[in-house]
């Protein structure tokens, strides 16, 4: 069975937020659909393993918004890379809240609901929610898309994704043998160049040149 399938499917990229008690927090997902028009209904797919999938069961809300092209691409190793149980993910990040939840400026836009089923899987729970409001954000572009992170940003799935998948040697990027690669141990972004330097920041999650291996 050919799992790479999956990369050819359609996905975006979206920031999941809800509640802890009183603390803003919040993960990566790219598995959201709206499921009906009138009245609104998404479904979002969230790990059993991510501290934001208990916050949406005890608060009953939840919010998305929808990365941009052009947004922060640290909100992604912000979000997607850490645990909300043991870093405040919204200390650093402009936000607003509305309806009682947390969403991320600079984003294309939001939309909030409030959870009406759910149904669990081996690894997820998918939340199904009724919109109760939504908004967009002017002047930021496109939506990011799955694939324009993968191959244009070079970032990877985090392993509590819905489509994350073991990398098997099959070359995520492009091949240049005029160059080296180095890798980031803590998100898979892939730094292409004669070398790397020292002060080198991972734009996706932040860490040091110390955290990334050079490819053979």
């Amino acid at each position: 069975m050919d799992i790479n399938i999956f990369r050819k499917m359609s996905y975006g990229v979206y920031i999941v937020s809800s509640l802890d008690g009183e603390r803003p927090t919040g993960c990566i997902a790219n598995s959201i659909m709206q499921i009906t028009s009138s009245p609104a209904t998404v479904a979002v797919s969230v790990n059993h393993d991510n501290y934001t999938n208990g916050c949406i069961e005890k608060t009953g809300k939840f919010a998305f918004s929808i990365m941009a092209k052009d947004s922060d691409a640290g909100l992604i190793g912000n979000f997607g890379f850490r645990s909300g149980k043991d870093v405040d993910k919204f200390e650093h990040v402009d936000y607003e809240m509305v309806q009682g939840i947390p969403v991320v400026k600079f984003t294309c836009g939001y939309v909030v609901c409030k959870v009406i089923n759910k149904m669990e899987t081996a690894t997820h729970t998918v939340f199904l929610g009724e919109v109760i409001d939504a908004g967009s954000y002017d002047g930021m572009g496109d939506a990011m898309t799955y694939a324009y992170y993968h191959n244009v940003v070079k970032g990877k799935s985090p392993k509590n994704a819905p489509t994350y998948l073991p990398e098997n040697g099959d070359g995520n990027t492009v091949e240049n043998e005029k160059k080296a690669k180095y890798t980031c141990q803590v998100c898979g972004y892939v730094y292409e160049g004669n070398a790397l330097p020292e002060d080198f920041k991972c734009p996706i999650c932040g860490v040091g040149a110390d955290r990334f291996v050079k490819s053979e």
